[in-house]
């Protein structure tokens, strides 16, 4: 259920989220950053580098404060002592002078295009620290400049050196997050996917996670011949079994093992992350909030928004996406999904890296990417943002400032942006969205458990919008179909349906059912053949009740571990919903029931006088924002309904169009977005 107050965690923090932002001593904060890696500039650039964000409209600086840049030996750091160049407390206070607030991201894990993602060699290479591979040998991520074993998320070694770390920023950093401090939130880890060694059995089968399986395959089955029963095995016992080191499934009842692997692998992380906040909170910074930022492709790594949200008060998205029709489909699923989390926790929903330009290793992103990512990102319901990079840093290639903090030409449209929310209210706007796809979470699970590319990740797949199941294994295990990629294939079907409407439609998360029974007017329940029990049970109740809920293309017929029901547990499908309750995975069982849905429920459609355009509208008191998505490579001209309002002004450019017959004509660019200031 949303919450209506902070919840207990954000009690005794002088920092509370807040759907527009921060408030920060009671007062609202805007949560617009850009990120500045002070040990890569010159400190004399440090002033200059601040005074630029700030003119480009941020009301925070974010950095990272990496473990091996301070770190001279064991126990041993630098903060500022011996180098200057790493002075991150006269850096925060300099950015105190000029008007920032600060986010400050202490790892122990923070990528950022450095050796070991700013681990210290020493603790990397320690055996004991370290993931281990099915075959019990180092788990090894081949990133530039270095190939490195990764640490183990379940490894008391790693944990014994990481707490250390913490306990010795906190030391430094600890009094700048007090009342009145510049530190108002303090990101824990960084795009926690394992190092982005998160195949199923990539890893992690280091002795201590082996014993952290054990102890969580006890509390789900309690009695060992739950476990043998599920299992298949009359000989194993809690303290005996052994997690799946390859797929070899056979019928659908065979992948329970593979699940339950997958499944603690979620509580895997979060306990780490849970952990490591806590490590946190006693080195000095209990009073602000945490956050932690999700890579794209988070819904098929370990990464379970709703156990990450449980440990940590903000949960952001990263957005590092180029300008295509492909892409800004997948902003569009990342950015509702976000959305619809925040609003239910009522927390910002915040991009915690908006790519601004890319390290040279990674698929070039221009400025236009850039532009169209992030204004996509708006217009599907993000609210804050962090431009990732603010200012240029050896290893990025395109940040709006540069090194020395000039700005360059890119610098205006973030500044644009920042006036145009700050001008039309943007934060405090509401994009409906009448339409929820409700997505399991057994079926992220099942694409896990059924990538069929071995090393090449299903999280790379699908954050480069092809989509994971469509590297899913085909097999059908008895279950009549290759279910996994029937099940991508029905919620593009609606999808296609939607956006092909006008139908304004948002992705959340399926422990979010009852607020979005709360929200919307129709659900969408992508069903791969098995449902967890609570969301099967809500979703039944309300379908009696007399809510428009649709599921497909198959009939949960089976628990999440894709065992069929033990009789007691089965329920028969109601058939009272006012649209089609089951439906299949073609484009025509979509579009009869989106036919069926508007009629029956009055579900609105805005639509462009150029379908190739999309619309997304966020509603206020007296005013409105539209944004106009052009996803072509082509240049398009159209005309598009403003309703009542009676003056409409382009935000960005600070100018007024001209309405005739309650329609204006905007004029886009080829992978481009307008955003339109409607005022009543």
């Amino acid at each position: 259920m949303s919450f209506t107050q902070p919840p207990p965690s954000l009690a005794r923090k002088h920092v509370i989220p807040t759907t527009a932002g921060l408030t920060v001593d009671g007062s609202a904060l805007p949560l617009i950053a850009g990120s500045i890696h002070y040990w890569r500039l010159d400190p004399r650039a440090w002033r200059h580098s601040l005074v630029a964000i700030r003119q480009m409209g941020c009301h925070l600086v974010d950095t990272y404060v990496p473990w091996a840049v301070h770190e001279r030996g064991p126990g041993e750091f630098d903060f500022g002592t011996k180098d200057p160049q790493l002075d991150v407390v006269a850096f925060l206070e300099l950015a105190t002078r000029v008007g920032l607030k600060a986010i400050v991201r202490p790892g122990p894990n923070v990528n950022a295009g450095l050796t070991c993602f700013g681990v210290p060699k020493r603790v990397v290479w320690n055996e004991a620290c370290q993931a281990r591979s099915a075959e019990g040998n180092p788990v090894v991520l081949p990133s530039p400049p270095l190939a490195f074993p990764v640490p183990s998320y379940a490894s008391e070694a790693y944990f014994t050196e990481v707490e250390q770390w913490l306990n010795a920023v906190g030391e430094v950093l600890g009094p700048l997050a007090r009342p009145g401090g510049p530190i108002v939130m303090v990101q824990v880890d960084n795009e926690s996917t394992m190092f982005f060694r998160d195949g199923l059995f990539d890893q992690d089968y280091h002795p201590d996670a082996i014993a952290q399986f054990r102890r969580f395959l006890q509390r789900k089955y309690r009695k060992v011949p739950a476990l043998r029963d599920v299992y298949q095995d009359d000989s194993i016992t809690f303290a005996d079994v052994q997690p799946p080191r390859s797929f070899e499934a056979e019928v659908g009842r065979d992948l329970a093992p593979y699940l339950d692997w997958a499944e603690f692998q979620e509580h895997l992380l979060a306990d780490a992350l849970d952990r490591m906040g806590e490590a946190l909170g006693a080195a000095g910074f209990d009073g602000v909030p945490l956050s932690h930022n999700m890579p794209p492709g988070e819904t098929t790594t370990p990464l379970d928004a709703d156990r990450i949200g449980r440990v940590v008060d903000v949960l952001g998205y990263d957005f590092s996406h180029t300008a295509s029709s492909q892409q800004r489909r997948s902003i569009a699923r990342r950015a509702s999904e976000l959305a619809t989390r925040a609003r239910a926790m009522q927390t910002p929903a915040f991009a915690s890296e908006l790519g601004a330009g890319y390290p040279p290793l990674h698929r070039s992103r221009n400025e236009d990417d850039s532009r169209f990512a992030a204004l996509c990102a708006l217009a599907y319901g993000v609210r804050a943002y962090n431009v990732y990079m603010a200012v240029d840093r050896d290893r990025w290639i395109g940040a709006p400032i540069d090194d020395q903090g000039e700005p360059r030409p890119f610098a205006d449209f973030w500044l644009r942006l920042a006036a145009a929310i700050e001008r039309t209210g943007f934060t405090s706007l509401d994009r409906q969205t009448p339409v929820k796809v409700v997505v399991p979470r057994c079926y992220r699970r099942l694409l896990r458990v059924l990538h069929a590319l071995g090393p090449v990740p299903a999280a790379l797949m699908d954050a480069l919008g092809g989509g994971a199941a469509l590297s899913c294994d085909e097999g059908e295990f008895d279950l009549g179909a290759p279910v996994a990629l029937e099940t991508a294939r029905f919620i593009d079907c609606f999808v296609d349906c939607f956006e092909a409407r006008g139908i304004a439609y948002a992705f959340t998360g399926g422990d979010l059912i009852e607020d979005a029974l709360d929200d919307a007017s129709w659900l969408i329940i992508p069903c791969p053949g098995a449902l967890e029990p609570r969301l099967r049970d809500v979703a039944w109740n309300a379908i009696e009740a007399g809510r428009a809920i649709t599921l497909g293309p198959f009939e949960p017929t089976r628990d999440p571990t894709f065992r069929l029901w033990q009789q007691g547990n089965a329920r028969r499908l109601p058939q009272t919903s006012p649209v089609p309750t089951l439906v299949g995975a073609s484009r025509g069982d979509a579009s009869a029931a989106v036919i069926r849905a508007v009629e029956h429920l009055s579900i609105p459609e805005r639509r462009a006088d150029d379908p190739r355009l999309q619309l997304e509208l966020h509603s206020g008191d007296t005013r409105d924002v539209l944004f106009v998505i052009n996803p072509m490579n082509t240049a398009i001209t159209s005309k598009v309904a403003v309703g009542d309002a009676r003056r409409v002004d382009d935000a960005l450019e600070d100018r007024r169009l001209t309405i005739k017959g309650g329609e204006v004509e905007v004029q886009l660019s080829a992978h481009s977005v307008a955003m339109l200031d409607l005022q009543s």
